[in-house]
């Protein structure tokens, strides 16, 4: 599919390409369906085996309606605000034909369990699925980093199904890695980097529903038993969400819009500090590694659910604390730097 509609893209009646400017510093016009392959890889999937998703129909159609309309806003760079409206119709349609909604988000706060009445919870899983999606929209911004921070959520979630004996779901979960790989491949430059595709907002707003349809199915089970518990998922998605969390904040205290694009992501930072997008790569998809092993580690010793949140807590006030310093601690890598090669220089 990535081969044929790379093809299909550059044809000038389609013109499904990005092309370089003031923020983007890429060579060329690369084609954007990368979130459109995986989609139709996986709606062929699913055609062929329906059973191993809960409401796999609801949310093949889902996922259709979304890829719509991120392959719109490549195109013709649609408002924000018409996104918004579409994924916030999507939750509630989802919500009300699949009963789809976070009504258990477990003793996170360790003063017993926290069971959400039902307009509260359904406003809460409208927010989950906008914060899902924007979240994985906004780290796309690194040649290979949407699909490795993707890569490492599947695989944390894959790893606790099969552990919970959920079979489909894992490997469910392996089948998107598998997906994907032949993207972050193309996507790297690795097959030449004439073949470059890019995944698009479509490919972004794919993954960021796929997570939280498949966090919803894992921590609010129709059953009495939950595949993980709540607090888990915020590990599994940790660098995403701190990610879109500290940025809008920052954002709003500037006055701006907190949907406003600007260079000040984390992939950024790393970039300005002089790594290259590689190095960028490796490091933030580690760190995403290492959150997501908290994560696990944290459901498999049943560590309360309190001590989890709380840490979670501590990690997310270090990054914004952090992040609002970053310019100040960068100069000093930089001045650090310039000092240690000077050195290494005389002698």
């Amino acid at each position: 599919m990535l081969f044929f509609l790379r093809k299909v893209a550059k044809h000038p009646m389609v013109g499904l390409v990005d092309k370089p400017n003031e923020r983007k510093f890429h060579k060329g016009a690369v084609p954007l369906v990368g979130g459109i392959s995986i989609c139709l890889s996986i709606l062929y999937f699913l055609y062929n085996n329906p059973a191993i998703l809960p409401h796999s129909m609801l949310y093949s159609l889902s996922i259709m309606v979304l890829v719509g309309v991120g392959a719109l806003d490549d195109k013709f760079d649609i408002s924000f605000k018409l996104r918004l409206v579409v994924q916030i119709a999507l939750a509630i349609v989802v919500m009300l034909y699949a009963d789809f909604q976070l009504v258990n988000l477990g003793n996170f706060l360790g003063f017993g369990y926290v069971h959400l009445p039902l307009p509260i919870g359904g406003i809460i899983t409208v927010f989950a699925v906008l914060g899902a999606i924007n979240a994985f929209n906004m780290v796309d911004g690194i040649d290979g980093l949407l699909g490795g921070l993707a890569s490492v959520t599947f695989g944390g979630l894959g790893v606790l199904f099969l552990m919970h004996g959920s079979l489909n779901l894992a490997y469910l979960c392996l089948v998107f890695i598998v997906i994907m790989l032949p993207y972050i491949l193309l996507n790297l430059g690795l097959l030449g980097r004439r073949r470059k595709v890019f995944m698009g907002d479509a490919g972004s707003m794919l993954i960021g529903f796929t997570v939280i349809f498949l966090l919803i199915v894992a921590t609010q089970p129709a059953t009495d038993k939950e595949i993980l518990r709540p607090v888990t998922a915020l590990w599994l998605i940790a660098v995403p969400l701190m990610d879109m969390a500290a940025i809008m904040h920052r954002r709003l205290r500037r006055g701006d819009s907190p949907f406003k694009p600007d260079r000040e992501h984390l992939h950024h930072i790393f970039q300005r500090i002089g790594y290259n997008s590689r190095q960028t790569l490796l490091i933030i998809c580690g760190i995403a590694l290492v959150f997501a092993a908290i994560g696990i580690t944290g459901e498999v010793l049943k560590i309360p659910e309190s001590i989890m949140f709380y840490l979670f807590v501590v990690f997310f006030a270090l990054y914004a604390v952090l992040l609002n310093y970053i310019w100040r601690v960068v100069k000093r890598i930089r001045c650090v730097k310039r000092l240690y090669r000077f050195k290494r220089s005389i002698r």
